[in-house]
């Protein structure tokens, strides 16, 4: 069941016709229903003796994997038995990842997809299905080149864990069906020595090409996507490096359905985090001063989504971007600062140069720091220690990713601000209990609960441009759904137990924001929107085999004899 406001939905079971018989439908992970097809579907598709005589529910399979899981004691081998429950078994899959989605989003994407990937020679069983057997339609691709994965670096060709990962989220999270979406990796080399070489390395061995010739496979694969899978096909780039993200972006935004996770993701989930912490401050957003550690892609998608924020609040674009300081390895970004790339300048203040973030956040005396430059422990005692004592409620987002990339952890920030911080992580942290007795569940920005919301709500209307306006209407949506007791407990987004909840909410909020400013290419525009969305949204539930049969009135089947 689905819920939606007020109303609840079942989302319905298929009946599924197909020409396929015998071992075709059980290696097909599409079709695969293992121990659970009926006795007449085995019969109908030619593979009665084919399977035990045995016959398991949907919820019995799940259980028999959870046994299995709980076996594994480390996160990796978990990682490689979902993913090999996804290549046999996809309905099923998805069935258990809806089950507990708590339990296994930190297995299939952050923070164990890091060390998958790093790992990805040893983890790699074989192509995704889809590399062979194009549908006739794709409408979600997630693209990387490998060349800056979470906060490891270059990892080649093993960076094809995060497309893999973000489109189990995509239909996870946010009811996309898998067999609309496609990853994709553009191995282009790599700089990571270490990977050229080992001699398990599966990705092409060369460094990585750059200028014209990249430039120009990127225009190829856009036309070649586009001319095969039309100009709503939405493509979702991961994991570039700086100096080609905001390139790409702008070159490209504007003429296809696409968008940077990296950039407008995170910074769509990070402001949701900073709207639902002035329920805790009672100010407004023009009221802060944000210090973010970084400048990078997700610094600086954040900084301009914050702006647009501040900007519809009233406040005018010069005096938003005075709210914002940046620091990055070279320290604080001011004026007159050598090497400054364009966007780095926007951000850049006439202010003495500061060479350190905790000389900055002792000057500045920032109201909110904002880590995302994947530089672990960056939040220091001291640092943690000024931001209490320049604030009441001090504003703590350690965003980077993996774990062992955060600024700072969630037991830091609650004990060295005795309790008073809001903290807000990339990666999960578990709850923390302080001296006196009270517990903090920390917030999770995780762009989860962003990216398959968006994807739902776009390829639902066919958006064929995704503007910034976009992005801030989904975080305004997410911080709507942070209840009081949510921030009580230290929580600034919603459970992630509701996350597919909240991605349907978020689609049904792009749905009307599309058909209101007239972004929406499929019309007549529905008059009921949940349920246009709700019809959109793929079921984990088995699809019957059973071919329909009906029966004639008992006179009229007598057979006629001479």
């Amino acid at each position: 069941f689905h819920r939606c406001g007020t109303k609840q939905m079942q989302l319905s079971k298929g009946t599924v016709a197909t020409k396929k018989r015998g071992y075709d439908i059980t290696r097909n992970p599409h079709l695969n229903k293992g121990m659970a097809f009926t006795l007449e579907e085995r019969l109908q598709l030619g593979i009665h003796g084919l399977l035990p005589p045995c016959f398991l529910t949907q919820d019995v399979q799940v259980l028999r994997v959870m046994k299995s899981y709980e076996t594994r004691s480390n996160p990796l081998d978990k990682y490689i038995l979902l993913m090999t429950l996804q290549d046999r078994n996809e309905k099923l899959f998805y069935r258990l990842l809806t089950s507990d989605i708590e339990e296994f989003m930190p297995i299939v994407y952050t923070p164990t997809v890091g060390l998958a990937c790093q790992q990805y020679g040893l983890a790699f069983r074989r192509p995704s299905d889809g590399h062979f057997t194009f549908p006739s339609l794709f409408q979600a691709i997630v693209v990387t080149d490998g060349e800056r994965i979470l906060g490891l670096g270059d990892l080649g060709s093993y960076g094809m864990g995060i497309p893999v990962g973000k489109l189990a989220l995509y239909t996870a999270c946010g009811g996309v069906p898998p067999q609309q979406c496609l990853p994709v990796l553009l191995d282009v080399g790599t700089d990571n020595q270490a990977l050229l070489d080992d001699p398990l390395y599966i990705g092409l061995k060369h460094k990585r090409v750059r200028g014209k010739e990249y430039d120009e496979l990127i225009d190829e694969f856009m036309q070649a996507v586009t001319d095969k899978y039309g100009m709503n096909c939405l493509i979702q780039f991961e994991d570039f490096a700086n100096s080609n993200a905001f390139r790409i972006l702008n070159k490209y935004r504007n003429r296809f359905c696409t968008f940077n996770d990296d950039i407008q993701g995170t910074a769509s989930v990070a402001v949701a985090g900073v709207l639902a912490a002035l329920k805790i401050t009672n100010n407004k957003l023009s009221d802060h001063t944000f210090v973010f550690q970084g400048a990078g892609e997700a610094a600086l998608g954040i900084a301009h989504l914050l702006i647009m924020a501040m900007e519809k609040q009233g406040v005018p674009h010069a005096d938003a971007i005075k709210k914002i300081w940046m620091v990055d390895s070279k320290g604080l970004i001011v004026k007159g600062r050598a090497h400054l790339n364009h966007e780095k300048e926007e951000f850049a203040h006439e202010h003495p140069h500061l060479k350190t973030l905790e000389e900055v956040v002792q000057t500045v005396k920032p109201t909110a720091i904002i880590g995302v430059a994947a530089i672990g422990g960056a939040f220091t005692e001291k640092i943690i220690k000024d931001m209490a004592s320049f604030n009441k409620r001090p504003i703590i987002f350690a965003l980077s990713n993996p774990t062992s990339k955060a600024e700072c952890t969630a037991e830091q920030c609650y004990k060295l601000t005795e309790g008073r911080g809001i903290f807000a992580s990339g990666s999960p942290f578990k709850k923390v209990t302080l001296g006196d007795g009270r517990r903090f569940y920390p917030g999770q920005g995780n762009n989860a609960y962003v990216f398959p919301g968006v994807a739902l709500g776009v390829i639902a209307c066919g958006v064929r441009h995704i503007s910034d306006d976009i992005f801030l209407t989904t975080a305004e949506a997410i911080a709507d759904m942070v209840t009081e007791e949510h921030l009580a407990e230290g929580r600034l987004y919603p459970p992630l137990s509701t996350i597919r909840e909240v991605s349907f909410k978020i689609a049904v909020k792009i749905v009307e924001h599309a058909y209101k400013h007239e972004i929406a290419s499929w019309y007549p525009e529905p008059k009921d929107k949940e349920a246009f969305v709700l019809s959109h949204v793929y079921s984990p539930d088995y699809d019957s085999f059973t071919l329909d049969t009906y029966s004639w009135p008992r006179e009229a089947m007598e057979v006629q004899d001479v």
